[in-house]
């Protein structure tokens, strides 16, 4: 065989035959065991295993590979081989330089493997062969041993910016938007003209650096990695080019960009409280996964500062840590939420905003006055912390008490106004004590109570919160354990009559009157209930009375319209264009009446019902 043997392009033999281009890829790659053949895809290719590769990975389009094989027809006839020449054959996978029964095949091997692939002709040469060595419809045989891959991806999915591996890095995250990268970069024209280049440079990555193509492609890079990028002039300069800067030469105009990028390191900065307000750049990664809980005992060094400099709080640096409680209110908002996610070591830089800080008011602090409006400076250490025990460790009476113990802080929390807080406390006391397959019979009774406090103290938390529909659920938990709880009909009833659930408010009322006849509260909100239903009423009638009028109008309008077009010309009777008006005048009045006859009737039951007298039951 000749040295110089060729591979038509996919396209090429495609276009021979009169085939489409496009044909069915494999779907999944199948798992083949030594010495067994399998066909891959759907269009007769077939791949027999003769040695296992290494590792999961495998090549994929737009990756540069690196091949021995040798090339038979099925009579055992060589054609070609590159261990012959002894040189290794590199190609692009999908990018139309060899036939598609290597672009497929390729793609479900593994770095070392080597396997025989049976390619038919459709995915070969097809009617034309290759002359003089292939003949027409010729079913080929090659032995492929895949010996490496340069992985290269179009990370932006339109061609813009090719990215060519050329070093791995290390672990499995990318950068994101907010974090703050070190790279390494040199940047040339097409003909090898350098244009920048930078020993380390350190931008966010929202932020971007010398072109759109760095921010891009950092965000697809591991620590470490060193990657070659082609960039379009769409992810460079673009049609203006980039003038002269410094000792940097000029960028023509539409110019395509080669950049050699390594990812050396980069922090992590996470927006602590979705809102961008809270901002936390982790300097030194911490140990292990485990982060503080509410009501945890943390104990820190820190230093704060305003945006000048200036130190206003410095704790924890005198040989004894700083110590506070998660979630207690005894730092300020922001750095309480950022401290929960931290690790034991690690050592942050958090930035507050004065929402999470001490907002429009002057504060005195340990070192200084932060003033108004301030953005805070917090350098943080993570020294150690020691959550709470897990209910998954605890035996049945060290649950009831962790339960008792939140319940008793929810009350706190709630006598102090701070619903959300007691809520939190409230739920996890709950969360103690839910299942209690395991329990004594006594357990069990103590866990019912305090089940029942605990979501009923929550439900009113809720209901100060304005998030009715929680209100009701909470309420109804308690209601299936205890049918004839008093509060728990109480309060769903004050959230149905938030929701504008106007029957089924009346019906717990009722019921808990039935219990609990004296009960002045339930009392008081059955007169509210009266008094919505009432303001409903006046309401609708305010409103229909308004549709009723503007469809008096209307069919004033159309009367009108009829009689004017009494003298011209009509395809149809006048009468009969005036009894069909008519009839579908009278047709929408009959509708709206019924379903305004309907509402009234329903809101006049619900009136008769509440001035009803109450029957009360013994129990």
């Amino acid at each position: 065989m000749d040295d110089d043997f060729d591979f038509p392009s996919a396209s090429n033999a495609a276009d021979e035959m009169g085939m489409d281009e496009e044909l069915d890829l494999p779907e999944t790659n199948p798992v083949i065991k030594v010495g067994e053949e399998k066909e891959i895809g759907k269009n007769g290719l077939k791949k027999k295993l003769i040695n296992e590769g290494e590792g999961w990975e495998n090549p994929s389009s737009g990756d540069e590979v690196e091949v021995h094989y040798v090339g038979t027809l099925l009579d055992g006839t060589q054609f070609d081989s590159s261990r012959d020449r002894g040189t290794p054959f590199k190609l692009k996978l999908g990018q139309g330089q060899v036939i598609k029964g290597w672009d497929e095949g390729i793609k479900t091997m593994k770095k070392g493997e080597k396997a025989l692939f049976t390619i038919p002709p459709e995915l070969a040469y097809g009617e034309s062969g290759s002359p003089p060595t292939i003949p027409p419809n010729a079913t080929l045989q090659f032995e492929v041993e895949l010996l490496s891959w340069t992985s290269v991806k179009d990370i932006c999915k339109d061609g813009g910016i090719f990215k060519k591996v050329l070093v791995e890095g290390e672990g499995w995250q990318n950068p994101k938007d907010l974090d703050e990268v070190f790279v390494k970069y040199e940047a040339l024209l097409e003909d090898g003209t350098l244009i920048s280049k930078s020993d380390g440079v350190e931008f966010t990555v929202k932020d971007g650096f010398f072109c759109p193509a760095l921010a891009k492609a950092v965000k697809t890079m591991k620590k470490g990695e060193k990657a070659l990028l082609t960039v379009n002039s769409q992810y460079a300069f673009g049609e203006k080019g980039r003038p002269q800067v410094g000792d940097e030469i000029s960028v023509p105009p539409n110019a395509s960009l080669q950049i050699n990028l390594e990812l050396v390191s980069w922090k992590t900065v996470s927006d602590v409280t979705n809102d961008k307000k809270v901002l936390k750049k982790i300097l030194e990664e911490g140990e292990g996964y485990e982060r503080p809980n509410d009501g945890t005992v943390v104990k820190v060094k820190l230093t704060g500062k305003l945006q000048d400099g200036t130190v206003f709080v410095k704790k924890g640096h005198d040989g004894e840590e700083f110590e506070f409680k998660v979630d207690e209110e005894q730092v300020i908002e922001g750095l309480d939420r950022a401290v929960k996610t931290m690790k034991k070591g690690e050592m942050a830089l958090v930035i507050v905003q004065p929402e999470y800080a001490f907002g429009p008011s002057e504060s005195q602090q340990e070192l200084a006055v932060v003033p108004a409006d301030s953005t805070l400076y917090y350098e943080i250490e993570m020294v150690s912390f020691v959550n709470e025990k897990e209910s998954w460790d605890m035996n049945a009476q060290e649950k009831i008490e962790a339960a008792g113990k939140k319940k008793e802080e929810g009350n706190v929390w709630f006598k102090a106004g701070k619903y959300a807080r007691a809520s939190k406390r409230y739920e996890k006391g709950v969360g103690f004590v839910e299942y209690d397959s395991s329990f004594s019979d006594e357990e069990k009774q103590q866990a019912k109570l305090l089940k029942i406090s605990c979501n009923l103290n929550n439900a009113a938390c809720k209901l100060k919160l304005k998030d009715y529909k929680e209100a009701v659920k909470l309420c109804t938990k308690v209601l299936d354990i205890d049918s004839r709880n008093v509060k728990a009909l109480y309060r769903r009833a004050q959230a149905y009559i938030q929701l504008v659930e106007l029957e089924l408010a009346e019906q717990d009322i009722k019921k808990a009157l039935e219990i609990d006849p004296d009960n002045r509260d339930v009392k008081m909100e059955y007169k509210i209930l009266k008094d919505k239903v009432k303001e409903y009423n006046r309401k609708d009638a305010q409103f229909y009375g308004s549709i009723f009028a503007k469809m008096s109008k209307l069919e004033q309008q159309n009367s009108s319209s009829a009689e004017k077009k009494e003298a011209m010309p009509m395809a149809i009777d006048r009468a009969v264009h005036l009894r069909a008006v008519s009839s579908v005048s009278a047709k929408t009045r009959d509708c709206w009446s019924a379903m305004i006859t309907a509402v009234k009737a329903g809101l006049r039951s619900i009136s008769t019902r509440l001035n009803a007298p109450v029957k009360s039951k013994t129990s």
